[in-house]
């Protein structure tokens, strides 16, 4: 069965201009039920996560400003939210999604988090409306009890992962691959092990094409025991942040070939959300519903 992480706490309402984004994590539940794509019984809570485990990978003074609210001004509008105790807590139960994430799909080869990717969260700061970083913090996790030898980082959302960069550029047991708009935020970019800036307006066929050309031989060369994807769908055309031009059917494709060769190879993966700022609700939805029903259809 698929397991995805998934709690009430991920619909922290946040004030007016903040809120849109945030509806997803109503919707997509929602939708996966009523069409019959999961059941309910595929949904597990997280808890929040232990601070030992955070400070795997975020330094003390980071993690004491944000439990304490003593954020700088400055160090607020990086980030983009408002902050509050409860945004902080709803960090802390994404992150610890991740990580579960990680077993289940250990077990049944894949899991999914209805919420994560917050690869903009750096070991030492926050910013682009992530303040914890999930993907590193399970990977550090694993690495320290011993589950996993080495694990690839797929990051395909269309802003690059320079918070994971920045945390790994150091550590050779996690390989960081990102395929990003290369003119997106951020505009300082960091450096992954393998960087792939797309152009503005890139559609589906070469984006694709650059994929499915990559993806298998990175999986050859770095052999990893396990890989986590960032599945944003801020890559479509209609993304209002996004500058590239994939089509629905093209997000799709290119979760399926992720899904695809992780099952062919049969590593475990464990997918994140990530970003998705389609004018249209509508697109956001089917988007990130597309990537739990390819799940579905590749593993179950």
């Amino acid at each position: 069965m698929l397991k995805i992480a998934f709690s009430p706490i991920y619909r922290y309402q946040l004030p007016n201009k903040h809120r849109f984004p945030m509806v997803k994590y109503d919707l997509i539940p929602e939708q996966l039920l009523y069409e019959g794509t999961i059941e309910e019984s595929s949904f597990f809570e997280p808890t929040p996560l232990q601070e030992p485990t955070i400070l795997l990978t975020h330094e003390e003074e980071y993690w004491e400003k944000l439990k304490n609210q003593k954020l700088s001004k400055k160090e607020i509008r990086a980030i983009g939210f408002p902050m509050s105790p409860q945004l902080v807590k709803r960090g802390t139960h994404i992150a610890n999604g991740t990580l579960q994430c990680a077993y289940h799909a250990m077990q049944n080869g894949i899991a999914m988090n209805i919420a994560g990717g917050t690869h903009h969260s750096f070991t030492y700061k926050g910013e682009g409306f992530c303040l914890l970083n999930d993907i590193a913090i399970a990977s550090n996790f694993l690495l320290q009890e011993g589950h996993i030898q080495k694990i690839l980082v797929v990051d395909l959302d269309v802003h690059q992962g320079n918070g994971t960069a920045q945390i790994f550029k150091n550590e050779d047991r996690v390989f960081t691959f990102s395929i990003h708009g290369e003119k997106n935020y951020p505009l300082r970019k960091e450096s992954s092990d393998l960087d792939i800036g797309m152009p503005d307006k890139t559609e589906d066929e070469f984006y694709l094409k650059t994929l499915r050309n990559v993806l298998p031989r990175l999986i050859d060369e770095v052999e990893p025991d396990f890989i986590f994807y960032l599945s944003g769908v801020d890559v479509l055309a209609t993304d209002k942040l996004g500058r590239l031009s994939l089509s629905l059917a093209g997000c799709k494709e290119r979760d399926r070939i992720v899904m695809d060769a992780c099952h062919k190879n049969k590593i475990p993966v464990a997918v994140s959300m990530g970003g998705g700022y389609s004018e249209r609700l509508a697109h956001i939805i089917e988007a990130h519903a597309n990537t739990f029903r390819i799940a579905q259809e590749i593993y179950f």
